[in-house]
């Protein structure tokens, strides 16, 4: 493992310890809730490696298939958020209730049954935070207790993004929350990911920043995603990751090295929501460069994505299941084995996606460019299925990314 080759031997000691490199979260025996607890061990800089996977929307891939294809040992599964309806309860995405989930449970157990473990991701971009729905950290570290009950987590992400960290008191809630978290759960990996600029990140990352440090907060890593904000290329992420350790540096009065390893990079795969692109050069050349500064956290959005359009280029389009550039399955996974620690196989055998991005015949209407569509309306569109988010109409499915209002529920 090569992560801190850069350093002094005496300085990367220091940045093992502080980032938790090394220290085996044993995760016990039996049955948590429907999800089977592993007997393996887990370093830190597994869960740290981790990339994004939606287990309930965007095509999700068998899991399995990408352990056995890449290496990959941890998952970070996403999002938790507070009820659609209202709520200071845990749900996936809005609408699935933790408490009685059994689907989610099933992947987890079967990512143990094979070695492996998972994180768990809350907040994202869109959707009601539990930081906004609950009245203060107490109640919002009580409801993300559930979620780390339930699955007996050893990792938990806190994407801090829109809309949520514009709102102050939210912020604070996430904050406090997480701090009790890391009390009350020894051991608990704590990641906070938030936008990047190419000054770091932006004006409420700085004040998500600086709320950490009042509050006396110090997760295992904070990490940018340094897309959706006129990049090009790997050049400009790196560059934006050596701004970001300088904000840390001042925030928190770390000196270099202790901010790498606190510092990490979440990227997205293939083309981005703002039509920027990422090939598997440009993750090679951030992986070089987390690896060479002892970053803490190597990560990107997503594995729904990390397998090839039909066409390769998506008609110019970003998809929810497919990177928009030319890909075996599963490259981009590679690249977070291999800051882990790991050899991705070099003959992997291979599993197809669920279903394969592509055509096929859909059972639902096609969309209409003069029809009213509400939350929850399924429209078909070149060959795919979409949800509306939300009330639209004239908003053509696949145009505004996936963070847009039409959700690609994946080819028919």
């Amino acid at each position: 493992m090569n992560r801190l080759k850069a350093i002094g031997s005496g300085v990367a000691a220091a940045a093992l310890a502080v980032a938790g490199l090394g220290t085996a979260a044993v995760l016990g025996t039996g049955q948590a809730n429907g999800a089977t607890v592993s007997t393996n061990a887990l370093t830190n800089n597994w869960y740290a490696a981790a990339p994004y996977l939606m287990p309930n929307d965007n095509n999700p891939p068998d899991a399995t298939a990408i352990m056995d294809a890449t290496g990959l040992k941890a998952f970070q599964l996403a999002f938790i958020l507070a009820p659609n309806g209202g709520g200071c309860t845990p749900t996936w995405d809005g609408t699935k209730a933790v408490s009685s989930d059994t689907a989610v449970a099933g992947v987890i157990s079967a990512i143990r049954a094979k070695g492996g473990d998972v994180s768990v991701s809350i907040g994202g971009y869109g959707g009601t935070k539990l930081g906004q729905a609950c009245s203060d950290a107490a109640s919002t570290a009580a409801a993300y207790q559930q979620v780390i009950n339930k699955y007996q987590l050893k990792a938990m992400d806190f994407d801090l993004e829109e809309p949520e960290y514009e709102n102050t008191a939210a912020v604070a809630h996430e904050i406090g929350a997480a701090k009790i978290l890391q009390q009350n759960n020894p051991g608990l990996f704590i990641s906070v990911t938030t936008a990047g600029t190419a000054a770091g990140t932006g004006w409420f990352g700085q004040q998500m920043l600086n709320e950490a440090k009042s509050q006396g907060f110090t997760p295992n890593n904070f990490s940018i995603m340094p897309f959706d904000g006129g990049f090009n290329g790997a050049a400009s992420q790196t560059s934006a990751l050596t701004a970001f350790n300088g904000l840390l540096k001042t925030t928190f009065g770390w000196d270099t090295a202790t901010a790498y390893a606190h510092e990490g990079f979440s990227g997205m795969n293939g083309r981005s929501d703002t039509g920027e692109y990422f090939y598997q050069a440009d993750f090679q050349t951030v992986l070089d460069y987390a690896t060479s500064h002892g970053m803490g956290r190597f990560t990107f959005w997503s594995l729904n994505r990390d397998r090839q359009c039909t066409p390769p280029d998506n008609n110019g389009s970003t998809s929810g299941v497919c990177s928009s550039v030319a890909q075996n399955s599963w490259d981009f996974a590679k690249y977070s084995v291999k800051f882990a620690g790991a050899t991705p196989p070099t003959n992997p055998p291979t599993t197809p996606p669920t279903t394969p991005p592509g055509g096929g015949t859909c059972t639902v209407a096609e969309w209409s460019a003069s029809a009213v569509y509400v939350g929850g309306n399924e429209v078909a569109h070149k060959s795919h299925k979409w949800k509306a988010k939300w009330w639209t109409q004239n908003e053509e499915p696949g145009t505004t990314g996936e963070w847009g209002v039409w959700q690609d529920e994946g080819a028919c």
